[in-house]
């Protein structure tokens, strides 16, 4: 992959199906994560085949009513913006079609997909079981709202929420995730799904590996999506600018598994 490959800006508006940003694993170059946001009208509906691919579906704000085989889900959301609060979300397992219909004037959904045979059952999650939890301290706080990780059930899918106030740096020390190597480290593609406070606001990503043979300092605008293929991928909010990510990972192994950058491992002792 080429490292100019790794922004995908949002849509300055949606397409006809309410589609704003779409990564697929055939344009990011890699084999298991998907992703897609959209934002629909009251009524407005999207539909997305599971053959072959479990889904996680993150209500971003407003509310929608959610449809999978014979399972209905109605009125899920429970938050104005991703800044006001945990999500809901709903995960529906592979071999269906799944169905949002938007249910208030106005909500955005992000789709998260990743392979899978069999998933789990699919389920409701409420606002109310994510629990946030502070990671970080002084200037690399941060709050993670854990939505589908390894203690939800899922065959592939891990999913996650972080809010990083401005100045504040995430995903801190660096760390990586690109190599199939148990029970040391866990290949992981990612990508992040990066929103601002204030619609002017940015934040400074950086992708970069060992050698540097990629080494990207990429900045992030409301909506913009970063592929994190391999390396390590610390996040800056830019100061006065609250910064929001959802994170998805998946890969060969469902463990969350990482390996700090050495030269900063010494802000962990």
């Amino acid at each position: 992959m080429k490292a100019s490959g790794l922004l995908v800006p949002s849509r300055p508006a949606p397409d006809l199906d309410g589609l704003l940003v779409s990564v697929t694993p055939e344009a990011a170059g890699w084999s298991y994560v998907g992703f897609e946001v959209f934002r629909l009208a009251r009524g407005a509906a999207m539909s997305r085949a599971t053959d072959g691919r479990e889904a996680c579906l993150v209500i971003l704000s407003g509310r929608a009513d959610v449809a999978c085989g014979d399972r209905e889900w109605e009125g899920v959301g429970s938050r104005l913006s991703v800044f006001s609060g945990t999500p809901d979300a709903v995960y529906v397992p592979p071999g269906g079609t799944l169905v949002v219909t938007g249910a208030s004037d106005q909500c955005e959904v992000a789709l998260c997909w990743a392979p899978a045979a069999k998933g789990a059952e699919a389920a409701r999650i409420s606002a109310s079981d994510i629990h946030p939890f502070k990671r970080g301290s002084g200037r690399t706080e941060r709050t993670i709202h854990n939505i589908l990780m390894e203690d939800r059930p899922a065959e592939s899918l891990l999913v996650t929420e972080v809010l990083t106030s401005g100045g504040n740096w995430s995903s801190y020390p660096p760390h990586k995730h690109d190599t199939d190597d148990l029970p040391r480290e866990s290949y992981l593609e990612e990508t992040y799904y990066h929103r601002t406070a204030r619609s002017d606001g940015f934040g400074v990503q950086l992708v970069y590996t060992d050698d540097r043979s990629l080494n990207e300092a990429l900045q992030v605008r409301d909506g913009d999506v970063v592929l994190v293929p391999r390396g390590y991928h610390p996040v800056a909010a830019g100061p006065g600018y609250d910064l929001y990510y959802l994170n998805v990972m998946a890969g060969p192994h469902r463990r969350w598994l990482v390996t700090t950058d050495p030269d900063h491992r010494w802000q962990l002792e």
